[in-house]
């Protein structure tokens, strides 16, 4: 190895390749750059480019004079732990469940007011690395700022006054630091003043040692005059300390009043950030947490200051990669055979030109007639265009890399927000800028914190669902307090919005939202499949069922004897919509609403599954619950065909609504199936209809994939490009849904549960799989993306899938299980097939599911 060589990581094959690997390789279209392009620096919040490593984010903003970096802590929230117990809710309770069982449901939902309870607390900013270069903004030219997805980096170029500046940025999970390198392509051009701010209350210095050390707090109650102003007990203490080095023979580093460190005359620079909080978990007070933020920040740094910055990336392109790695996509409107036609009589149509040597051109170079560019198909010319360009000309050409390229952002923001050991994916992911951030920016059960991991078993990110189980564990426990005070009820309840405190009782406010118990059974559910797609028996065993058990054990207490002998609950909602009762007024609150009955039936069939699965299936609990779900009234289908949202055939007031809690037995759940159900399923296009496209992002995704279920590919294709437009932030319009330039989903305003969404969606469209079914291509638009392929999906039962297709038709399958043997019927376009999967061996179907290749999957060849 020379002298000055660095060593180049390279990574073993991963999951997605590994049937390529097996095979012996072979050819493979090019990928396309996974990346998210601006031309100019951000305006906006939704025009800064996000990064993270699942606890500490950033939103790279990019100015030319200035620039802000804009940092988050996944741990700063407002508020203490706290009493989500009421013990006049029991009196309240009975009084509603009276006015319900009398029909008058518009008092029921009068009445309900009185269930609900205080505010979630809110989720806060860390604050902000800001860098001023004395320059102008006037004079800088060939700007470009990029977010990398396949390297989580941002990276910014601009030329100024003849030199070259880069800032290169990234947020290491491996070392929990956030990195940013900034250089000059000529020695000694590099100077700047860099300081920290925070909105929240804090106090920042500069030392000698080429540091800043900020430590503050977040409020320990709501911001006024939302909270209670009573009290005003201590938060959550935090610490941010950026260290700074330096490069190049001349370059010096000042203190600047107390606070500020100034660099002259540098070559390059590089910022580490270190965060950290005195939060101990939502159980301790922050006046009595023993962790100091400072010492952890300072021992953070210490263990990376003799990391190079190439090491440093290194290790975070491993740990990040891993995941990211794991599943391709590769959309094309047209064949191979017709792309490589036209592109031969593209190139025929173009004349081969020298570039004269004045214009430092080369001899050969292929000068292209602009007008004769095929943009839709991009066949041979790479012009630049920004994201949000993409975004506004995809009603016209439909590029399938721009899809290709939300799905992959999907991943992207779930691996940069949502790690082991993190809190969970809010409402913003982890990316906000205010201290009261839209809708508090805390987890909503009722649909939101749901979609936010939807994607994290068939996209292949199951590591990334921890937190979920982790925040679950710690609802269970505040949750059994509310159950016994609130509902005289065993188990453990939560309601429709949490915190980092894991708050259980209904939210203040409105019971048309409020008043929902089933937020913990829909958490619930992805217990269970969790469990059917990594056939984790010991996740299952220690962790899963204790938990479906508790909420089984809820929920058997909280159903009660009701109408033709069915059990019921009551009061229910269909969250955040109302009815017209028979008597003519608006009410929330009535009985056994479609969407409480498909969830109760999902989390008892699972606890039955589990049982199974596990040796427990003759216990008295088991019996108990087997005897209940055969009580469960069943889903009903209204006057006009579609699926009967509450118990009654009530008059809607509003049919585009928003939500589609009646179609969850379709989608997320499994009890509405094209194959078990049609009947249902055909009701359910009724819903769908009569519901209509319009709405926020979450909406419009979630129908993408109900959609997908129905095997109605022209429909989810439509809500794709329903999605595809480009949100003006400055003019946004309430419910329209849309993306910002940096393709953050809006509601608007920005809520990241759509971008979630996006990316479960498109996988449900290519791959669905039930307990032993499993379907390729259900809901491909053929028209659209003719020739594609998609690698390292997964199914249930810890199935890997790679799907091609030529001409809208599968043209080979690959399946494999790592370490499972398992049975599965093959469908495609209403050919089935059994077969027989034996861990350890990929096997290789083509388009009529006959099995052409069975080869060994040596260990070693991914992970």
């Amino acid at each position: 190895m020379e002298e000055g060589e660095e060593w180049v990581w390279v990574q073993p094959p991963m999951e997605a390749d590994a049937e390529w690997w097996a095979s012996g390789g072979g050819e493979t279209e090019d990928a396309r750059p996974l990346k998210v392009q601006f031309s100019e620096p951000a305006k906006h919040f939704t025009d800064a480019a996000p990064i993270g490593n699942g606890r500490l984010g950033a939103m790279v903003w990019g100015g030319v004079a200035s620039e802000t970096l804009q940092l988050n802590h996944d741990t700063l929230w407002t508020g203490v732990p706290g009493n989500y117990t009421d013990p006049d809710a029991p009196a309240v309770l009975s009084k509603v469940r009276e006015l319900v069982d009398n029909g008058q449901y518009a008092e029921a939902s009068l009445a309900a007011v009185g269930l609900s309870d205080h505010p979630s607390d809110v989720y806060q900013p860390l604050g902000s690395i800001n860098l001023n270069f004395a320059d102008s903004d006037d004079a800088y030219f060939a700007y470009e700022r990029e977010l990398d997805l396949t390297t989580a980096t941002v990276n910014v170029k601009y030329i100024l006054g003849g030199v070259e500046f880069t800032r290169e940025h990234f947020s290491s999970n491996p070392h929990q630091v956030f990195v940013t390198k900034i250089s000059a392509n000529k020695s000694g051009c590099l100077s700047f003043i860099v300081y920290l701010d925070s909105k929240l209350h804090h106090h920042s210095s500069a030392n000698s040692a080429n540091q800043i050390i900020m430590e503050g707090s977040c409020p320990g109650k709501r911001i006024p005059p939302k909270g209670n102003e009573s009290e005003n007990p201590s938060g959550i203490k935090f610490s941010a300390i950026l260290e700074l080095q330096i490069g190049g023979d001349d370059g010096k580093v000042q203190v600047l009043n107390d606070r500020e460190l100034k660099v002259d005359g540098s070559d390059w620079a590089v910022l580490l950030l270190a965060a950290s909080s005195s939060f101990e978990g939502p159980f301790t007070k922050p006046s009595d947490s023993k962790k100091d933020p400072t010492s952890a920040c300072l021992n953070t740094l210490s263990s990376v200051r003799n990391i190079s910055y190439s090491q440093l990336l290194a290790y975070h392109l491993d740990d990040y990669q891993n995941l990211f790695n794991r599943v391709t996509l590769q959309l094309s409107k047209v064949s191979g055979d017709a792309l490589r036609e036209k592109r031969l009589a593209f190139l025929n149509q173009i004349p081969i030109q020298s570039s004269p040597a004045s214009d430092g051109g080369v001899s050969g170079l292929v000068k292209l007639n602009s007008s004769k560019v095929d943009s839709s198909e991009k066949l041979m010319v790479d012009t630049f265009k920004t994201t949000a360009e993409r975004v506004k000309s995809f009603k016209d050409d439909e590029d399938p890399s721009l899809v290709e390229l939300l799905f992959h952002y999907g991943r992207y923001l779930l691996i940069s927000c949502s790690r082991p050991g993190t809190q969970v994916a809010n409402l913003q992911g982890i990316w906000n800028k205010d201290i009261e951030p839209a809708w508090d920016a805390s987890p909503h059960l009722n649909i939101n914190l749901e979609m936010n991991y939807w994607p994290s078993l068939s996209c292949n990110l199951s590591e990334c669902q921890e937190p979920l189980f982790d925040l679950i564990a710690s609802l269970a426990v505040n949750g059994s307090k509310t159950a016994k005070v609130n509902y005289a009820a065993s188990g453990w309840v939560t309601h429709h919005v949490s915190d980092i405190w894991a708050k259980t009782s209904p939210e203040h406010g409105d019971p048309v939202w409020a008043v929902w118990p089933m937020g913990g059974a829909w958490l619930c559910t992805h217990l269970w499949e969790h469990y059917s797609f990594t056939m984790d028996k010991g996740f299952l065993e220690n962790k899963a069922y204790p938990l479906l058990a508790g909420c089984a054990s809820f929920l058997l207490d909280w159903l009660i004897e009701g109408h033709g002998g069915y059990l019921e609950t009551n009061p229910s909602t269909s969250p955040e919509h109302s009815f017209i009762a028979p008597d003519g007024k608006t009410a929330s609150i009535s009985y056994s609403s479609t969407m409480d009955m498909a969830i109760i039936r999902e989390v008892f069939s699972a606890v039955v599954s589990s049982a199974e699965v596990l040796g427990r299936s003759d216990s008295d609990f088991i019996k108990r619950i087997n005897k209940a779900l055969s009580r469960l009234p069943p889903t009903k289908i209204a006057r006009d065909g579609s699926i009967m949202e509450w118990a009654q055939d009530f008059e809607d007031p509003e049919v585009h609504h928003r939500h589609l809690s009646h179609l969850f037995g379709l989608f997320p759940g499994h009890t509405m199936t094209i194959e078990k159900t049609p009947h249902l399923c055909k009701a359910a296009v009724n819903s769908l209809y009569k519901r209509g496209d319009n709405g926020p992002g979450w909406s419009t995704t979630w129908k993408m994939a109900l959609w997908a279920r129905l095997h109605n590919s022209e429909h989810a294709y439509k809500l794709i490009r329903q999605l595809i437009n480009l949100v003006d932030p400055d003019h946004e319009i309430e419910f329209r849904g849309g993306l910002y330039s940096n393709l953050f989903t809006a509601h608007p305003p920005f809520q990241i549960d759509a971008n979630f969404g996006f990316a479960a969606a498109i996988a449900e469209m290519l791959l669905q799989s039930m307990e032993h079914d499993l379907h390729l291509l259900p809901a491909l638009p053929q028209e659209k993306w003719a020739e594609g392929c998609v690698k390292g999906l997964k199914a249930r039962g810890n199935v890997t899938v790679n799907i091609c297709w030529k001409k809208g038709e599968l043209h080979e399958a690959c399946l494999w299980s790592k370490n499972e043997n398992c049975l599965k019927r093959l469908h495609y376009r209403g050919t089935v097939t059994t077969v027989t999967l034996s861990h350890g061996n990929i096997y290789r179907f083509n388009k009529h599911l006959k099995c052409m290749k069975t080869c060994l999957l040596k260990e070693g060849t991914f992970r």
